[in-house]
């Protein structure tokens, strides 16, 4: 068992490590193009894998909140990736997958219950109250826009993608700073992360709604794609 729980800590700390500098890289790069699909999947799998090696080793050691943060940056991450489905849907041309209730779902029911937890150690902890709030935020206007029966608002599915991405990012920022910078007083450790990133998150997002007002189509702002578009024919 020591065995696995160094092999489980060694492959978290590389994940980790990995992820941290790609997210940055990611965003610098032109969007939609070949180097941000490049390095938005090698973020995606490397918080894939820090994420299960966190909740994995939180489990064990029964550290609840660190259990709770490790399925919050794991839901937003897939919540991120699977946003980039979602262009019929956001057209009103399809309806969603089982998979997106299903995670939509769990979400839900994780994040209202960190609430809960939250709460019931509100002296000790305000943390899971704030983390807990904005993913069940999260997941309900998932769920609005899911039983949504017209199109979604424009580039509804991008902004999807970005704050979902972001969020992952955030979190997992958030539980390396809590367990490696001691230096920063509790709660701030946890909460830093957010206080520095959410505005600017915000900035980008209110900046591309108004682009879309002004009828600019999302894939001029951002060509998101999963696969490469089809050579056209000669």
């Amino acid at each position: 068992m020591e065995t696995f729980l160094l092999a489980n800590r060694w492959l978290h700390i590389t994940a980790g490590f990995i992820g941290f500098f790609v997210a940055p890289a990611a965003l610098y790069v032109r969007k939609g193009g070949a180097a941000h699909r490049l390095w938005g999947r090698i973020f995606f799998w490397s918080m894939l894998v820090a994420g299960t090696t966190a909740i994995v080793s939180a489990a064990y050691n029964g550290l609840t909140f660190l259990l709770l943060t490790g399925i919050f940056s794991l839901y937003l991450a897939w919540f991120g990736y699977r946003s980039l489905y979602h262009k019929k849907l956001a057209r009103g041309e399809a309806r969603p997958a089982l998979a997106d209730w299903l995670g939509v779902g769990l979400g839900t029911l994780v994040f209202a219950g960190t609430i809960v937890y939250g709460l019931l150690h509100l002296r000790q902890n305000p943390v899971p109250v704030v983390f807990g709030g904005i993913g069940l935020m999260t997941t309900l206007r998932q769920i609005r826009g899911f039983l949504r029966t017209g199109p979604w608002p424009a580039g509804q599915w991008l902004l999807n993608h970005i704050s979902g991405f972001v969020g992952s990012y955030i979190a997992a920022v958030s539980a390396f700073s809590a367990t490696s910078l001691t230096f920063i007083p509790f709660p701030l450790n946890f909460l830093w992360p957010t206080l520095l990133m959410v505005p600017p998150l915000i900035w980008t997002q209110r900046r591309y709604k108004a682009q879309f007002a002004q009828g600019r189509p999302p894939a001029e702002v951002a060509a998101v794609r999963i696969q490469p578009e089809p050579a056209p024919p000669r």
